[in-house]
């Protein structure tokens, strides 16, 4: 079938998958231990449809991935988009004298290790990182189901 997801749908599985919604009589947050974070990571390239969140993932001194709470709290949904509710800002480059470019994030479901990745996109414009630099994803970081 051709065509796509109707809008509402988009809505609706955003608000799921970012929000912990329910889709009613179809979908559900009631698994044992439902993810009440997910987590922003940056990339230097893109880490691919099948990568994972530690493929080509941000390496330097300081860098951790940052939680987002999977609640309206992290991520405003209207539409069939979605965009973070307050920007999230990287450990700041600790001692180091080189530099690294930041070209895609993910939201993903893991805090270390490979990490399932649930959206990906490139970071536009770039984020170069030196020593002393905390990069961020600002509030306009949008996520569109189509």
């Amino acid at each position: 079938m051709a065509g796509g997801k109707g809008s509402t749908f988009d809505n609706d599985l955003l608000k799921l998958i970012l929000n912990g919604t329910a889709i009613a009589n179809l979908a559900d947050n009631a698994a044992s231990a439902p993810l009440t974070n997910l987590y922003a990571s940056l990339h230097t390239a893109d880490p691919g449809a099948g990568g994972s969140q530690n493929t080509s993932e941000a390496a330097y001194p300081g860098y951790a991935r940052q939680a987002v709470p999977r609640s309206s709290l992290g991520f405003t949904v209207s539409g069939a988009s979605a965009t973070l509710t307050t920007a999230v800002i990287f450990p700041a480059a600790t001692t180091w004298g080189g530099s690294e470019t930041e070209t895609y994030a993910v939201i993903g479901t893991g805090g270390s290790g490979p990490g399932k990745i649930l959206y990906r996109g490139p970071i536009t414009p770039n984020l170069t990182v030196t020593q002393g630099v905390s990069p961020e994803l600002t509030t306009g970081t949008a996520i569109t189901e189509s």
